[in-house]
């Protein structure tokens, strides 16, 4: 029942990173999403202290890595809901020409959280006044299934397994 947060719009930093690296343009800039997290992890710890049952990192292997790690370490597994994902207009542009799944690209200044569904707006509300947590958003929530795996209510009402990434879509940068 815990509901699972994210701090802001995925896959910035990895779209940011390739389109230099291959030299590609696109419409719309699209900037790295590089910050230092340490205040906005402070502000939500202020708010909810030990109630924030787990906070992770998603630059190596997105999101979707860290939703599978922390599904595996404590033996839930996870829904999320693809229509709540914030993923900019020119990310998720880019994404599609380029053949890439935005879970899975790397992340440099974001978070996942996770909380109790009675404190996730309290916690979204947190995030969203801090200036590193403006595109936050509740994406999905633990639920209790044996196989313990990641899946993915899709815009068209089907369902797909969010599996670990088969490799880096984006190699390392640092």
């Amino acid at each position: 029942g815990d509901k699972i947060l994210v701090s802001g719009a995925l896959a910035e930093h990895g779209i940011a990173i390739l389109s230099v690296r291959e030299g590609l343009a696109f419409d719309a800039p699209i900037v790295s999403d590089s910050a230092p997290l340490h205040s906005l992890v402070g502000d939500l710890l202020a708010v909810l202290g030990e109630r924030v049952h787990v906070l992770r990192d998603p630059t190596r292997g997105g999101v979707a890595s860290a939703l599978n790690e922390i599904a595996s370490a404590a033996q839930v597994a996870i829904r999320l809901d693809e229509a709540a994902l914030p993923v900019a207009p020119a990310v998720r542009g880019a994404c599609e020409i380029l053949g890439l799944d935005p879970l899975y690209v790397a992340n440099e200044g974001k978070l996942v959280a996770v909380c109790p569904a009675a404190d996730a707006e309290g916690l979204l509300a947190a995030m969203r006044a801090h200036r590193h947590g403006r595109d936050a958003a509740i994406i999905g929530e633990v639920t209790d299934d044996p196989h313990h795996f990641a899946q993915m209510e899709t815009s068209c009402g089907g369902r797909r397994v969010v599996d670990w990434p088969p490799g880096e879509q984006v190699r390392r940068v640092c």
